[in-house]
Formats: C-alpha cells, sequence, structure tokens
C-alpha cells in the first residue's frame, strides 16, 4: 500500500472510530434536548437557558475549543516529533496550568458582569416579567463550565497526538449523562426549595462539564503523562501556541460576534424563537458532529505531523481526501433533513410542553440550517489545515467577512421571515466561509488534486439524484404511518434512513468512489474474518 492509500485508510479508520464515540454522545444529546422539550417546551425558561449557556459557550469556542484545541495540536504534534518525551510534558503541564489561570479568571469577571452580558445579548427579555433575573441566575451558576470543558479540550488535543481518538470522543458523552441524570434529579427536587426547576439543569450542565474532563484523565495517566504545577511564560511552545491563538481568537471573535447578533435577533422575535432556534441547531450538529468534526479530529494530527515534516504533497492529499470525505457524508444528511425535518422533530421532541406549534416552526428552521450543512463541516476541515501552514489570518478575514454578510441577509429577510431569517443567514454565511477559505487553501498550498476532488464530487451528486428519487416516492407511500402512533412514527423514519443510506451506499460502492470502497472493503474484510 502506498503511503497516499494509507493516509486515506487512517483518516478514515480513525473518523470511523470518532464517529462512532460522537454518535453515541449527540443520541445522548437529543435525549437532553428531549427532557428540555419534555420539561420546558418551547418558551420563557428554555429562552434564558438557552441564552445564558450560550454566555460560556461563547467563551469556550473563544478561548478553549476552538482557537486552544487547533494551536495545541499544532505545537505538541511538533514536539512530540521533534523533542524529547521531557520537554513535551512539561509543555503540556505548563498549558494546563496557565489555561486554568487564565480562563478563572475569566469566569470570575463573567460572573461580576452577568447583569450586564444578559442585557447586552438579549434586551428584549427585560420586557417579560423575570425573564432578565433567570437568565442572570443560570449565567452564574454556568460560566465555571468554562474551566472544565476547556481543559478537557487540552486532554483530547494530546490524546489525539498520540492516536487515542475514542475516549476522547466519547467524553463529551459524559457531559450528557451529567446533564441529563444530574440536571433532571435536581431540576425535581429544587423547586421544593423554592428554586425553578430549569436551575436544577443548569446545575447539571457544570456536573456534566467535570464529567467530561475526569473520564479523560485515566487514558492520559496511562500514555505516560504526569501532571506538574508550573507556570513559565517564557516557554517557547506556550508562547508559539499563544502566537498561534491570537489571530484565531480574533477570527473566531467574528463568530461570536455573529451569535451575539443573531441572538439579539432572535431574542426580539416571538417568544419561543431562541428555543426554535436551538433545537433546530442541536439536530444539525448531529451530522456536523459525526462528519466535520470527526475527520477534523482524525486528520489534524496527521496534518501537523505531515507540517513539521514539510511535506507539502501528503497534506494535499490529505485535504482532498477529508474533503470529499465531507461531501460523501453531508450532501445525503442535507437531503435527509430538509424531507424528514417535520417528521424527526415530531418523533423526538412533540411531548409534554412541546406543542405541534413548535415542531411546524422548528422542522422549517431546520430546513434552513440543513442548506448549509455541507459548508459548515467542510470548514471543521479546512480551518485546521491553516493552522498547520501557519496562516492563521485567512481565517480571521473569512470571519469577518462573514459578520458583514450576516448582518446584511438578516436586516433584509428578518421582517418577512422572522426567526428563519437568521437559519437561512447562518447557512449563507458559512457557504460564503467555505468557498473563501478553499480558494486561498488551494492557493496556498499550491493547488489540491483538483481531478480526484472533482471526479468524486461528481459520483457523489449522482449518487444523492438517485437518493432524491428514492425519497421522493417513499415519502407519499410512508405518509400515514409518519403521522401516526410514536411507535409507528419511529420505525417509519429509521427504516427511511436505514434504506435511503444503504441505496446511497450501495450507489457510491458502484461508482467506485475510493473513500467510501475503503470503508466497505474494510467492513468486509473484518466481517469474513469474523
Amino acid at each position: 500500500m502506498t503511503e497516499h492509500q494509507n493516509n486515506k485508510t487512517t483518516i478514515a479508520r480513525s473518523a470511523a472510530v470518532v464517529s462512532i464515540a460522537v454518535m453515541c454522545s449527540r443520541l445522548l444529546g437529543l435525549i437532553r434536548e428531549q427532557v428540555f422539550a419534555g420539561l420546558f417546551g418551547a418558551g420563557f425558561a428554555y429562552d434564558s437557558f438557552v441564552v445564558a449557556f450560550r454566555i460560556p459557550n461563547l467563551l469556550r469556542d473563544l478561548f478553549g475549543e476552538g482557537a486552544l484545541s487547533a494551536a495545541f495540536v499544532t505545537v505538541f504534534s511538533s514536539y512530540d516529533s521533534n523533542r524529547t518525551r521531557e520537554e513535551t510534558w512539561q509543555l503540556a503541564s505548563n498549558v494546563f496550568t496557565f489555561i486554568a489561570i487564565l480562563l478563572s479568571i475569566i469566569s470570575l469577571t463573567g460572573v461580576y458582569f452577568a447583569d450586564s452580558i444578559v442585557s447586552l445579548l438579549a434586551p428584549a427579555f427585560s420586557l417579560v416579567p423575570g425573564k432578565t433575573e433567570l437568565t442572570e441566575k443560570l449565567t452564574v451558576i454556568m460560566l465555571p463550565f468554562l474551566i472544565f470543558i476547556s481543559l478537557s479540550a487540552v486532554v483530547m488535543g494530546i490524546l489525539n497526538t498520540r492516536g487515542h481518538f475514542f475516549i476522547p470522543a466519547l467524553a463529551s458523552s459524559f457531559f450528557n449523562l451529567g446533564s441529563i441524570i444530574g440536571g433532571t434529579t435536581l431540576a425535581f427536587i429544587l423547586p421544593k426549595y423554592g428554586q425553578p426547576a430549569i436551575v436544577g439543569m443548569a446545575v447539571g450542565t457544570l456536573i456534566g462539564g467535570v464529567m467530561q474532563l475526569g473520564v479523560q484523565l485515566p487514558s492520559l495517566y496511562r500514555i505516560g503523562f504526569r501532571y506538574k504545577p508550573h507556570i513559565n511564560m517564557t516557554d517557547p511552545g506556550l508562547r508559539k501556541i499563544l502566537k498561534l491563538m491570537i489571530p484565531a481568537t480574533v477570527g473566531l471573535s467574528a463568530t461570536q460576534i455573529n451569535i451575539f447578533i443573531n441572538t439579539n435577533f432572535a431574542a426580539s422575535c416571538a417568544e419561543g424563537s431562541v428555543s426554535w432556534l436551538n433545537y433546530a441547531f442541536r439536530l444539525v450538529q448531529l451530522p456536523i458532529g459525526l462528519f466535520g468534526v470527526a475527520l477534523s479530529i482524525a486528520m489534524l494530527p496527521l496534518l501537523a505531523k505531515q507540517a513539521a515534516k514539510k511535506n507539502i504533497q501528503e497534506m494535499r492529499e490529505t485535504m482532498a481526501t477529508s474533503l470529499t470525505m465531507v461531501l460523501a457524508l453531508t450532501l445525503p444528511a442535507t437531503l435527509g433533513l430538509i424531507f424528514l425535518s417535520e417528521p424527526i422533530i415530531r418523533l423526538i421532541f412533540e411531548h409534554g410542553l412541546f406543542t405541534a406549534g413548535d415542531t411546524f416552526e422548528t422542522a422549517r428552521t431546520l430546513s434552513f440550517y440543513a442548506v448549509g450543512l455541507f459548508a459548515y463541516s467542510a470548514n471543521k476541515v479546512l480551518v485546521p489545515a491553516f493552522y498547520a501552514i501557519d496562516r492563521t489570518r485567512y481565517p480571521v478575514i473569512a470571519s469577518f467577512m462573514a459578520i458583514a454578510l450576516n448582518i446584511l441577509i438578516i436586516n433584509f429577510t428578518i421582517e418577512h421571515f422572522q426567526h428563519l431569517a437568521i437559519a437561512l443567514s447562518t447557512s449563507c454565511t458559512m457557504i460564503l466561509n467555505f468557498f473563501f477559505l478553499f480558494i486561498v487553501l488551494h492557493r496556498k498550498m499550491d493547488g489540491f488534486p483538483l481531478k480526484s476532488l472533482l471526479t468524486g464530487f461528481l459520483k457523489i451528486v449522482l449518487a444523492t439524484g438517485g437518493l432524491t428519487l428514492l425519497l421522493l416516492l417513499l415519502l407519499p407511500i410512508l405518509e400515514n404511518p409518519l403521522n401516526g402512533t410514536k411507535i409507528s412514527q419511529m420505525f417509519s423514519v429509521l427504516f427511511i434512513i436505514g434504506l435511503a443510506a444503504t441505496f446511497y451506499g450501495l450507489i457510491l460502492h458502484l461508482l467506485r468512489l475510493h473513500e467510501a470502497t475503503l470503508l466497505t472493503n474494510k467492513l468486509w474484510r473484518k466481517i469474513r474474518g469474523g
């Protein structure tokens, strides 16, 4: 097997491992959202929770998982390849200490200014008595989540670089377990002591963050890491990470500005709009996590090692393979989310306080989000490549371009589309980002293997066209079961998804898409071997 084929297999295998773990996490995440839908529906309490949780989430993306993770993996991979074991572990300990101190300060500052932050993020909440106050309380409870989740990202980076993917990817399942079990238990207990039930879910989020970090620590210990508390601001490794993080953080700040703008607009729409947008985005996050994030996690250590060795040709092939895999997985997922948006949301969320009207609005929102799914997932693969080649300013430029486009689209469409304008704008800005990043990366890496990428794309489009015809035939036949009891809904949705996935995979195999045959051949060998 050639080096290129071996790299393809490595990415596919690692991505498959991560996808299994991410699938567990996303399914538990859906159960978590089902709990919210049943207990709180779409309105006062859940709107408050979404905005409050968005604040540590904004900071997590700004200082934690996003900028930190990519920068840390790039430098740590270089140390792992070119430095001694002692120097590598010393860098990891230094980063741990620095991040813990920095984010503790940021969290305490956020707690102190919680009232101002909530008023800035959702000023329209003040029009509903008690809504701003509840959001402030939830914000104060959940802000320390930032510390645990960011340290968890550092541990994930170390384990991924050492070739351990499953446990780090599975760690977010423990976040969801902590949120579901701890949060639901407290949601029933706390009202007896005069606290709103939603406060229990906020505490559960904090419990989940601690569990996500804790479950990875045994694996970290097994690969030989021993934490030694110290801080050295002159450490060249730490300085390199911070140097990479600064433009990345500026770029991500643009994304957070977009989220701030979207939240502000959503809070001014009809009550429930924040909730509908959040439920829909949670669903679209499932394929993003399974495909975009999984491939990004699998690809980044390999790409970083290739960059450290200055092997540009292999980097080009790695990128082409990863992008082909993203398109092969996300285009049919987009189609499925558009065609099945209402049946899926009715099955998952429509119970308790979540009404048929909520299903209708969330389904419409999901369809608009789904349009940008391929671009959102592809960007998860493209952005780390800029870290690997030390060209971090380009994602920054793309992000600020997205702000201008986002404001423009929402302002022109919100009066007519209301909250749907926000989902539409999100998709449009992601697509713009994708084309900008792809063109720039193509130039900076002196070209991708465009012929193989285009050939793969055409095969994927043909297979997606076949899938469209199948869904157009199936949905009218199964209309009654899809609107029947929960059992008939579940079996109908699972039948359609299973048949569609099999049919699509078969077409790709017949068309001999190399990235698809790698996985099917490997699976077939395992079955025969078993």
